[in-house]
Formats: structure tokens, C-alpha cells, sequence
């Protein structure tokens, strides 16, 4: 479906990198379809070596024939961007953001362009397992809609939602999720260490027993609080140890780390705080 369409990636940092190999290995577009733009051009000659698409430290040269537009910065350098491709952008283009916080809204009045995708994706998209969240303006058409989601497809997971709010929420959840899990692994792998393990090898069984949890979770359909009763035999190993996370109000300090990054979101989007 994207076959004859040009792409523009505006930044060109991780997300953007694991975008264009999903693309890539997914045979969407051939790599000569591609450009990316960013400020240091020997990450642009990383990716020219590694992928052999095109790149240019120009945002606007990027944009210019461009059917669809990645906008792949970080959410403080877009005030800085937005005017730099105002009037370069093609009427008829997509574009598409994964900058997180920026609203549709922003991003129509920055670029003074109508037809805009919004979306959250996450860091395991690095290795097509990511889960991004997406929306669109209403300008966009049936064909820029099926763009976006064969893009954010070749990440992993996506879903499409009709309000826009939700993809601050999906922020504060998926989007920021895994440095959760991240820290959640390596408490984990610390408490196998003070157990008596080598680190390699509490690494390892943390890894593997993470990986596969989440594989059972997902397979199996079972909501994760039956599975968690599954393991739990009563006065066993587990009810012990569930215990403890209990008593320290583990749930309560999640609930609170996702409220607090949802309302960052809102801040990085230039919301009030309520």
C-alpha cells in the first residue's frame, strides 16, 4: 500500500531507526523512498550505511516531496521544528507524530496542516514487539489512515481510538510502561544477586521468567489476577512473598508513578494542570 509513497523522518533517533527497519522488513517501501533529517550528519550516514535510505540535516529539504511525514523529535525540539517545515509539507501529505504530549491541535496550528495522525508507541517497538496507540484529525482520509496503521503495524501492536485523549493516557501506560517493567527486572535481578546468584545468571532467569509471563498472559486470555492465583498456593512460597509486595503498597505506588507521568504528559502538551 505504500509502495509509491515517499517518506520524511523528521529526527532520526531510536524510534525513528526502529520504524525504518519495521518498514523495511516489512517491504512497505524500498529503502530509496526514505529520508531522514536530524542535526548530526554522521547519525544520518549511520543510517544511510545500515538501511541505504537518504538523509539531510535540512528538515525542509526533507518534507519536500514527502507523501507521508514522521515527526520522530524529541517534545522540547518541536517548538524549534514546527516553523522550520511550515509551508514545505505538501497539502496532501500525512503527517504523522510520535512525539509525545504534542496534541493534534499543536501540531495543525505549528505546521498549518490538516491531515495529521497522532500516535504513542513505546521502546519495545525497537524489536517489533512495541504497542502504540493512534488517532487521526478528522481531515484525514480513508487512504492516510490505512498509511498510518500499515507504519505503525510494522512496530508491533497497534490501536486506533477515536478521542485524543486517550493518547495521554496510553503515555503515562504503554508509552512509559516499559522503563516500569525495566525497574520492576532489575530489583528483581538485584534480589537474586543478594540471594547468592552471579548476576549473569540472575539476569537471565529475571529475563526469561518476565518474557515468559508476559506470553502466558497474553496467550492464554486469562485476566492476570487469575493467573496470579494460579501460582499462589496458600501459605506457600508465593502467598509469602505477595505478601510483602502487598504490605508495601506496590499497587498504590504504580497507580501513583502512571497519574504522575500522565500529568507530565499533559505539561509537555502545554495543558493546565487540574
Amino acid at each position: 500500500m505504500l509502495n509509491h509513497s515517499n517518506l520524511a523522518f523528521i529526527g532520526s533517533g531510536a524510534m525513528a531507526e526502529a520504524m525504518i527497519k519495521g518498514i523495511l522488513n516489512r517491504s512497505l517501501v524500498t529503502p530509496e523512498r526514505i529520508i531522514a533529517s536530524g542535526p548530526r550528519a554522521e547519525r544520518g550516514q549511520e543510517l544511510e550505511q545500515s538501511y541505504r535510505v537518504r538523509w539531510t540535516t535540512s528538515n525542509a529539504q526533507a518534507v519536500e516531496n514527502a507523501d507521508v511525514v514522521v515527526l520522530s523529535v524529541k517534545p522540547q525540539i518541536l517548538p524549534k521544528v514546527m516553523p522550520e517545515l511550515q509551508g514545505h509539507i505538501k497539502p496532501e501529505s500525512l503527517v504523522l507524530s510520535i512525539v509525545a504530549g504534542a496534541s493534534i491541535a499543536t501540531l495543525r496550528d505549528g505546521l498549518a496542516h490538516q491531515a495529521i495522525a497522532r500516535s504513542m508507541p513505546n521502546t519495545p517497538a525497537q524489536v517489533g514487539a512495541g504497542m502504540t496507540v493512534w488517532t487521526v484529525s478528522p481531515q484525514t482520509n480513508v487512504e492516510q489512515r490505512a498509511h498510518a496503521q500499515s507504519i505503525l503495524s510494522a512496530l508491533g501492536e497497534e490501536l486506533f481510538v477515536e478521542d485524543e485523549s486517550y493518547l495521554d493516557m496510553a503515555t503515562a501506560l504503554s508509552g512509559t510502561g516499559p522503563a516500569y517493567v525495566f525497574l520492576f527486572m532489575e530489583a528483581l535481578i538485584d534480589a537474586g544477586v543478594h540471594l547468592g546468584f552471579s548476576r549473569r545468571i540472575s539476569q537471565k532467569l529475571v529475563i526469561q521468567t518476565v518474557l515468559g509471563s508476559a506470553l502466558f498472559a497474553r496467550d492464554s486470555g486469562i485476566h492476570p489476577a487469575e493467573l496470579r492465583n494460579m501460582v499462589t498456593s496458600p501459605g506457600g512460597t508465593s502467598a509469602e512473598a505477595l505478601y510483602q509486595l502487598e504490605k508495601g503498597g506496590l499497587r498504590t505506588v504504580l497507580s501513583r508513578a502512571v497519574w504522575a507521568a500522565y500529568q507530565k504528559t499533559l505539561i509537555l502538551g502545554g495543558a493546565k494542570d487540574e
